[in-house]
């Protein structure tokens, strides 16, 4: 349940429970979901309205306490704190965890000063009043050792999310966009409700009119965490989604960090002898015959899945009528693995965290 991560962005994971209930399209393809019902005979027992949450063990509870420990040996050598990511099985601010537990894991993190806590939630909206019922409604903001995140996914839920986000005290407050499931911009979000006011999150400024009025100053997000889907069922993403984020933070002086492509890796990211290698001759030059030539008349088949995505979001089959239609701006991307897809984007490795 809690072990030293594989995720680029944390040192380690930590699970005080696992279950959780789905909450947004983000959620559609859960792989916290899958793992739990592989341990669970093919039932996700802990998932779902109702369905109860599992404590984790006492032992796994200790191991936090071990890294704060190992403080001095691991800032001497990196120069940082340790990051936790809690939880990737759960959701720290889910409504259907004990409140007592909740309060336990404060009470952790209160006790593990030298280790720097990431709150990841899919329901930030929770967040204040359930800080307040297991301590006050400033321990956030007393607490040096704790960043506080939010998972968006489209434009709908920064909208949404990101100014409650703000609204919440926290020495860091970053944003986990994955999946990516379309555009976002952060430097004007437009709070549903709210027709008149837009949010430069990144800058932490807003104004009554976007760009135009008056401004005033907010809180801002610290880091932006970007990455698309894997594991079965994933959804492709577009490069521009990511570019455009990276080149607002870029703008604004904020951390990115481009996490993984997931299982689908856009043309415009391949080199062209790694795109040649995902296509075969549909018929083998004999020793006289030219390969080239062959190819012409009998053509090249693509041995992996292949799709175009376009920039909104939608995804079509390469031989679907109207998906390279102009000014949806289509890319063809290819279905090659996470592994193989990587996390480079333009040629570049984007690990910008908060320092």
């Amino acid at each position: 349940m809690s072990e030293n991560s594989k995720i680029e962005w944390t040192d380690h994971t930590f699970n005080p429970w696992e279950g959780c209930q789905k909450v947004g399209p983000g959620c559609d393809n859960c792989y916290a979901e899958a793992r739990n019902a592989r341990y669970g005979a093919g039932v996700a027992v802990n998932w779902g309205p109702g369905a109860p949450r599992r404590r984790t063990s006492n032992a796994n509870w200790q191991k936090p306490i071990a890294w704060d420990k190992a403080h001095a040996e691991f800032y001497a050598q990196h120069g940082r704190r340790q990051r936790v990511f809690c939880a990737s099985l759960a959701d720290v601010f889910d409504n259907a965890v004990d409140p007592a537990w909740r309060s336990d894991l404060f009470d952790l993190i209160e006790l593990t000063p030298n280790l720097d806590w990431l709150l990841l939630t899919k329901r930030i909206g929770n967040v204040a009043d359930m800080v307040r019922r297991a301590k006050s409604h400033d321990w956030l903001a007393g607490r040096n050792n704790v960043w506080l995140g939010a998972t968006v996914v489209n434009q709908g839920e920064a909208d949404r999310d990101v100014p409650k986000l703000l609204d919440v005290q926290a020495l860091v407050r970053f944003l986990s966009i994955e999946p990516i499931l379309g555009p976002i911009c952060l430097t004007e979000l437009q709070p549903p409700g709210e027709s008149r006011t837009w949010i430069d999150a990144l800058r932490g400024t807003a104004s009554s009119l976007a760009g135009t009025g008056p401004t005033w100053a907010v809180p801002r997000i610290d880091w932006v965490i970007v990455g698309g889907e894997s594991g079965p069922g994933a959804r492709p993403m577009h490069p521009t989604w990511a570019q455009q984020l990276r080149n607002e933070c870029a703008a604004a002086g904020v951390p990115f960090l481009f996490k993984q492509w997931g299982e689908w890796l856009p043309i415009s990211q391949q080199e062209e002898d790694f795109t040649n290698r995902l296509y075969r001759s549909q018929r083998k030059a004999k020793l006289h015959e030219d390969q080239g030539a062959i190819d012409e008349l009998y053509g090249r088949r693509c041995t992996v899945e292949s799709a175009v995505v376009q920039l909104d979001g939608s995804t079509h089959r390469i031989t679907a009528p109207g998906a390279f239609l102009q000014g949806t701006d289509p890319m063809t991307t290819f279905k090659v693995g996470k592994k193989a897809a990587a996390r480079l984007l333009d040629t570049a490795t984007h690990d910008g965290a908060p320092t």
